[in-house]
């Protein structure tokens, strides 16, 4: 059965975001929702939720229909909340009262400790706010339930939570995940919608397939465009020289034939479409300036620990050699970000147990691009960082997806995609041997991760990274180090390490 149906359905703001739109969603669907970023995912979620309109076409919604929307961030009432209390805020007076206890039983399916329950909203992680809008959303008991990239911010083990969670929903629940997490969407969708200005493209099957499928169509869309417009120029030729023949003639019947060759033509030049092809929302292009050395970080037997001086593990004797890609896992809390943040300080001055070869040259992302924050612009982020003539620093920024009048804007303005994009662009200016990246698809889109994992693959830069994206691991490391029983361990295969982390 239907819960939502949308026939033609169009949005445009400054340009069209899609249009020609049909999409039936039935009860049980799981449907992972794909698009760039910027190019209308979370306003096509907030017009199925019933929060915005679209622009042309009609959508008609099952009879009692309850569609719940979590999106990517709080509202600003819900801030000085308590968690417990933002959740039950979603439901009515009359439920609050009777069913309160709802809202602890959803707490406990989503593991959330009883004393984050209690803190407020604005003093929670991201990851524990992306957990507060799924309760709110859930709470309500609905039959269409909308997520808008419900896995930022959230570790493994937290994924693994929310995908058991959605497992465990009732079987007429819909569920509808805007989400650039490849692994995720593979793991929870049976459909997948690539969302495109025109003739998006909907297939019953989870991303990776799904994709494949659609590089399959477009190609063969691509073909069957060729062949049309060699059909148009070889019409046009004939007709061409039916014309000089009928003319020198005096035929009227060749006249007719040239008109007649003219028209299928037009008619076949005006049927035939290429494939769409993504504008992109900004290109990233890394840099390696190389090194000599060997082994560019060396480790002693050394201790990580908390700042109160309690030790988390101990790395044992490591290196990190030229071209090598070390992804960190492990639970959260076990210390990955401290290893990175003392990594960081040791490079950046004297540490007996942790040392950097003399050619190294550092780049470093973390989760919260807290490189941009001393630059009040992008274009004075650009040109604070490099020595570069004003055209090369606006041709880099327009690259990057950062339009001009953007690039003088305040970086606040900016979107997360953009402020991704131009994090990796600083980055290619310092042309670092040596990246160290702390969740660096954080924001991106799968567009930009795929060029994320190919300029780290091609340029051959060694990297120690940290992140929760498998998709992006799996493609990019080449050392998989773990964080087991307070010590640090190299193996061979991530996945299984992947399997216990989202078990918890």
């Amino acid at each position: 059965m239907s819960l939502i149906a949308l026939k033609d359905l169009s949005l445009t703001r400054t340009a069209t975001l899609f249009a020609g739109l049909d999409l039936n969603i039935a009860k049980g669907d799981r449907l992972g929702l794909v698009a760039a970023n910027g190019r209308g995912k979370s306003s096509l979620l907030r017009i199925l939720a019933g929060q915005e309109e679209p622009t042309t076409g009609s959508l008609i919604r099952a009879r009692g229909l309850v569609a719940a929307f979590a999106p990517q961030d709080p509202p600003a009432h819900l801030l000085p909340m308590t968690l417990h209390e933002a959740v039950r805020d979603a439901l009515d007076a009359e439920t609050a009262e009777a069913e309160g206890w709802r809202v602890d039983i959803l707490l406990d399916d989503l593991a959330v400790d009883e004393a984050l329950r209690h803190r407020a909203v604005r003093d929670l992680s991201g990851g524990w706010q992306r957990s507060m809008l799924l309760a709110r959303a859930a709470v309500v008991e609905p039959d269409l339930l909308l997520l808008d990239e419900p896995t930022n911010h959230l570790d493994i083990a937290r994924i693994g939570v929310l995908q058991r969670f959605l497992a465990a929903l009732p079987r007429d629940c819909a569920v509808v995940a805007a989400s650039h997490d490849r692994a995720f969407l593979d793991d929870t969708s049976t459909r997948t919608l690539f969302l495109r200005p025109a003739e998006s493209a909907d297939f019953a099957l989870p991303y990776t397939a799904a994709l494949q499928a659609l590089d399959q169509r477009d190609a063969a869309r691509d073909r069957q465009f060729e062949n049309d417009m060699r059909k148009v120029r070889a019409l046009r030729q004939q007709a061409a020289k039916l014309k000089n023949i009928g003319i020198n003639s005096g035929s009227d019947l060749l006249v007719v034939k040239t008109r007649q060759l003219s028209d299928r033509a037009d008619r076949l030049e005006e049927q035939a479409r290429p494939a769409h092809h993504e504008a992109s929302a900004g290109a990233i292009r890394l840099a390696n300036s190389g090194s000599h050395a060997k082994a560019l970080v060396s480790f002693a037997d050394t201790a990580i620990g908390t700042p109160d001086g309690r030790t988390l593990f101990r790395t044992g004797k490591l290196w990190i050699e030229a071209g090598d890609r070390v992804a960190l896992l492990g639970p959260n809390g076990a210390g990955k970000t401290r290893l990175v943040e003392r990594l960081r300080a040791a490079l950046a001055g004297a540490d007996p147990e942790i040392r950097g070869a003399a050619s190294l040259r550092l780049g470093h992302s973390d989760q919260a691009l807290s490189q941009l924050d001393g630059f009040p612009t992008p274009w004075e982020a650009v040109k604070r960082s490099a020595s570069l003539p004003d055209q090369q620093a606006r041709s880099l920024l327009a690259g990057a997806g950062i339009g001009i009048d953007a690039q003088i804007a305040p970086l606040a303005r900016l979107s997360g995609g953009q402020r991704a994009r131009l994090a990796m662009l600083l980055l290619r200016l310092v042309r670092p041997n040596f990246y160290l990246l702390d969740e660096p698809t954080n924001h991106l889109d799968i567009e930009g991760q795929d060029m994320l994992e190919t300029e780290l693959v091609e340029q051959g830069a060694a990297c120690l990274l940290v992140s929760h994206d498998r998709a992006f691991v799996r493609a990019v490391a080449t050392r998989i180090w773990v964080i087991e029983g307070r010590r640090l361990v190299e193996v061979e295969d991530p996945d299984p390490v992947f399997d216990r982390l989202m078990r918890g």
